[in-house]
């Protein structure tokens, strides 16, 4: 009997106790809720207002993931403190937690460093076409940690931004215009100013090839088997490619008709007798 009495004063303790803090649960609940819809409507809020403005995109995607994630630690303080536990208790807590996830997180501190870096000395921009640890592709979004890229086959290539604050970056927007080189070999038989004149033709031509600076061509090697020749031209970036592509075609469809030949690895077998 006197076991059951202390089991029944045990459950009464607990539903006491489960009364006594269930308003503070049902406090934190309407914190927790309300605190979410109004994380929202800051983060739209914060959206609107860097839209109106003309700040660089890879400084407010940075913010608004900064900012979001600030205000969703304080909600996370805000309901704790609800349910009962001390601000002061709290506080040090955080700190001995945050002290220990530091060290254990120390790549991702490094990440976040790296993205104060890039967004301070801004080695490329959204919207650059970069080429950065083996991946190149357009950015597409700098966030707290990490760097996104567009590859080629819109792939999304995700890049700690650590590795990029202290790797090498090949930024090929950074400039205006890109320099071009074509190399292509012609046969020892070949006339080779001829190959020089239909090169500069081709250049001459094309619309998007820029005429200042000049596009040139030269003898860059005598190889074994045949003499090769570089193109150098310039462009507009958004020209690029296409001013690429053009010569390349153009300068094989060209050399046929004037005969002239482009050497390629053969194998000659000769039957025994």
């Amino acid at each position: 009997m006197e076991e059951l009495a202390n089991y029944d004063q045990h459950v009464e303790k607990a539903i006491d106790w489960i009364w006594e803090l269930l308003p503070s649960i049902i406090t934190a609940t309407i914190i927790l809720i309300a605190g979410l819809w109004l994380i929202k409507f800051i983060n739209r809020l914060v959206r609107k207002f860097f839209e109106r403005k003309d700040y660089d995109l890879a400084l407010e995607s940075f913010l608004m993931h900064f900012i979001s994630a600030a205000l969703k630690l304080l909600l996370f303080v805000a309901v704790v403190t609800q349910l009962g536990v001390e601000s002061s208790s709290l506080i040090a807590v955080i700190g001995s937690a945050g002290l220990a996830i530091g060290l254990a997180l120390q790549g991702s501190l490094a990440n976040f460093a790296g993205g104060i870096l890039i967004l301070f000395f801004k080695p490329f921009k959204i919207g650059d076409f970069i080429s950065a640890q083996g991946v190149d592709g357009t950015v597409k979004e700098i966030t707290i940690f990490t760097t996104k890229l567009n590859t080629f086959g819109n792939q999304v290539a995700i890049i700690p931004n650590g590795q990029l604050s202290n790797n090498n970056i090949i930024n090929y927007n950074a400039e205006k215009t890109r320099r071009d080189k074509i190399d292509v070999g012609i046969g020892y038989g070949s006339n080779i100013k001829k190959a020089k004149d239909i090169l500069l033709e081709i250049c001459h031509e094309r619309t998007t090839i820029l005429k200042d600076p000049e596009p040139a061509v030269f003898v860059g090697e005598l190889a074994d088997s045949s003499v090769n020749l570089s193109l150098r031209f310039w462009a507009n970036n958004e020209d690029f490619w296409d001013a690429h592509f053009f010569v390349l075609e153009e300068l094989k469809r060209r050399f046929d008709e004037a005969n002239i030949e482009i050497p390629f690895p053969q194998r000659v077998v000769h039957k025994a007798d």
